[in-house]
């Protein structure tokens, strides 16, 4: 395979990853699947992130967001004991 094709592929997983995130937030439900909504909120976050206030507020959508991965994987790990 060409290296243009493993930096596509590559890419293309990392779109799709992104993208899971915004379904597994709940977003696409919450907005009626309304794209403008969601990119505009997106776009608020991009803001906030690069104001007075952007660190503290990494700081907290990443506690959260660890929060919310250590809270699943408790789940899945549950879910699979006998």
């Amino acid at each position: 395979m060409r290296a243009w094709q493993v930096e596509r592929r590559k890419r293309t997983r990392h779109l799709i990853e992104l993208g899971g995130l915004v379904v597994k937030a709940g977003l696409v439900e919450l907005t009626n699947d309304d794209r403008a909504t969601i990119y505009g909120a997106l776009i608020w976050m991009a803001e906030k992130l690069q104001s007075h206030e952007g660190e503290n507020a990494r700081d907290v959508w990443a506690a959260k967001g660890k929060r919310a991965f250590n809270a699943e994987q408790h789940q899945q790990q549950k879910g699979q004991r006998p």
